[in-house]
This record gives structure tokens, sequence and C-alpha cells, in this order.
């Protein structure tokens, strides 16, 4: 049954035709190869590697970055693009975010031109998959305070550590591994496939984002060549560069998986008979999907907004911030009002519904939990640190 747009707001008027075209395509993309199918392997917590030949010809891989085989799209259209794969399944999502945000990013902003032509061509074709190895069993929000080591020894690096939650860290073919060097800095190392010492084991038991695998990666006396450490990384300052650069994808991943969950209560709400009318016809079942399009409408002009300042090179580290922190926890709430219209189909593998509840905690969680994205803003409005005490810098 098809349902009204949750386009309220005329949204698509404000886009550019490129912008449109790749939305589509890659809906298009998702309702028909995606959806279909990932059940099955969300339920099994296989990751779906059939897909990823099919996700290299839509030609999205790198995203924003221009050159070396990339789109080179606007942050609106890797924001939508964002959008319409988590929309299909979060799963697939945090796939290609992790590789063509993350990992990808890492290289175009960190590398040197030579390590840039080196990887990101294989990398945009996804003849390569690309990993981003920066949290650790001890250190999650604290990031910052990484205990993995690198030493150098001649022409290389030395590795020993271990790392947690890594996306794509068994099946990538690179992987950035961020370390502390012998005089306390952070670099960037990129670790290839097959280096003795690197050990991913997937992890299992997990209760969302099942159908892509996270690793815990341990390193043990790991040589990387010293031409593979990131040639413009000198402190986790730049590391967090590249987290500000990338958030606001997961803003956009929310509001995919809050219009998949309201499109598919919508749907059902006017399909379902009870007391022998449709419950799209009650005043219950109506607040509820008001009050959940009226969040859509303001996530998807927020995501609109914060991406033309991206593009303008406006974007600030607490934008992007208040955009995944308001993002996670609307589309949680929404996610969980389409679950309980769907009533006991909503528990059901076969609603998506019980899918993207499950996932949304996951993204409610990573890139930033919801109380540290409110400390960035915090010290971002009043210049005070609530993490450290310490008052930060003004620039």
């Amino acid at each position: 049954m098809s349902v009204p747009s949750p386009d309220f707001y005329a949204l698509d008027e404000l886009l550019e035709p490129e912008e449109v075209e790749i939305r589509d395509r890659v809906r298009a993309f998702g309702e028909k190869e995606v959806t279909p199918r990932i059940n099955d392997y969300w339920e099994r917590a296989e990751f779906p590697v059939e897909l990823v030949p099919r996700i290299a010809e839509l030609g999205i891989a790198g995203g924003t970055i221009s050159g070396y085989g990339c789109p080179g799209m606007s942050s609106v259209s890797a924001g939508l693009v964002a959008a319409e794969l988590a929309r299909a399944d979060g799963s697939v999502g945090t796939f290609n975010g992790v590789h063509s945000f993350l990992a990808m990013q890492s290289i175009a902003l960190l590398g040197s031109e030579e390590q840039r032509q080196r990887w990101l061509p294989a990398m945009a074709r996804m003849e390569r998959i690309g990993a981003f190895g920066l949290t650790e069993p001890r250190h999650g929000s604290d990031a910052v305070a990484l205990e993995t080591s690198a030493r150098r020894d001649g022409n290389a690096f030395v590795l020993n550590g271990q790392k947690k939650w890594i996306g794509n860290g068994t099946i990538a073919d690179h992987v950035v591994i961020w370390a502390r060097g012998e005089d306390g800095a952070v670099g960037g190392y990129v670790v290839d496939k097959g280096t003795p010492g690197y050990q991913a084991r997937v992890m299992t038991g997990k209760t969302a984002l099942r159908a892509v695998w996270q690793a815990e990666i341990t390193l043990t006396d790991v040589r990387v060549p010293a031409e593979d450490k990131l040639a413009n990384c000198r402190s986790f300052k730049d590391v967090s560069t590249v987290l500000d650069r990338t958030r606001y994808t997961v803003a956009w991943r929310a509001l995919g998986l809050a219009t998949a969950s309201y499109e598919l209560a919508l749907a059902h709400a006017l399909r379902r008979e009870q007391f022998g009318a449709p419950i799209a016809g009650y005043q219950l079942v109506q607040d509820k999907l008001a009050r959940m399009l009226a969040e859509i409408t303001a996530m998807q002009l927020m995501c609109w907004r914060l991406s033309k300042l991206a593009d303008a090179g406006r974007m600030t580290a607490a934008m992007a911030s208040l955009a995944k922190m308001n993002h996670a926890a609307k589309a949680r709430a929404i996610v969980a009002d389409a679950r309980d219209i769907l009533g006991g189909d909503g528990i059901l593998l076969d609603s998506h519904v019980a899918r993207h509840h499950a996932d949304m905690e996951a993204i409610f969680t990573f890139e930033g939990t919801d109380s540290v994205q409110a400390l960035i803003i915090g010290r971002e409005i009043t210049g005070l640190s609530a993490i450290s005490g310490r008052r930060p810098e003004r620039r």
C-alpha cells in the first residue's frame, strides 16, 4: 500500500537535481536489493557480502571526496545516501559509513597525496574495503586516552594493543589503526589484511546491527611500513577532525531509520482493522503519527541546513553533535512508537520495524553517546568543559 510522502514541508524543492537523482537511485537500490533479503542475514548475524559489488555499482563510495575515483558529492547528497541506506537497513548503512566516511575520509584528510593515490581508487571501487580502528576495550567515550602503542623500528612501526567495536574489522583490506607513538602523539597507521600479528574476531551476541560485523582486534608486534603511517596526522585533534566531518551523516542515518519506521507504521495503521475500522482512524494512533511526522520534518530540515553549512565550510563540531544528539533521541522515540502501532507484529522481523527498533539502539550510542554529545555542545555554548573541567582555549 502506498502512503503519503513524509516530505511534509516540500524539502525536495530545496534539493539540487543531482541530489534528488542520487537519493532516488539509492532508494530504489534499497527497496529492490536490500530490504527484501536483509532480515535473513540479520537473524543469522551474517554480513551480506553479496551486496558489496552491487553497492559499488552505485558509485557512492567516498562520498564527498573529490578525485581518486570518488564521486565528490555534496554534503547534502552524502547525507541523503546515508539516510537511504539506513532506511533500507541500519547494518548496510553502517558498513558504508565505516568504509566511505571513517576509513576513506581518514586517508583523504590525513594522508599524503601518494597515499591517497595508492589507496583511495580501489576503495572507491570497493575492490578494497576499509575499517577505522579507534575504540578500545577500556576506552570508548574517552578514546583520547587510547593505549595502543606504536614504536619506530628501522623503516617500520611496531603496533601493540587491542581494539573493540571495529566495524568491518574482520573483512577489511585496509584498517586505519590509531595508536600512540613514543612521543605520546596519536597517529594513524594503515594495516593491510594478512599482516602478521593482526588478529580480528567477529563479536557475537549483538542485539543490534546484526548484519554488519564488528570486531575485537588484537595487535601483537604488528609491523607497519613507515610509508603506511598517515602523513598528516600529528595528534588526536586530527582524529577528531575526521569524526567531526563524518558525524553529521549519523544524524542522517537516524533520520533514515525514523522515516522507514514512520512509513511502515502508517501503512500498517491504514490496513489494520480493529473494532470494525482501520486503526488509523482512531485518535490515539493519529496523535502518534502526527507527532512522529513533526519530528521527522524537523530532522529533515536540520539535516539539510547542517549539510549546507558543511558544504560552505561552516559546520562546527558542536553543530554536528547537536544534530546527532537530537536526531538519535528523536528517532529512537519514533521507532518505539512505530513498534507500538504495529502491536504484536512489531516484534516480528517480517515487519522490518523490529529490526529498526533494535538497530536504533546502536545508532543512539555509537560515534559519541547522547551524554557526550550534550557535553560537546555545552562546552561550545558555555566556554567550560564539563568533561575535563578545564576551560578551552578561545580561538
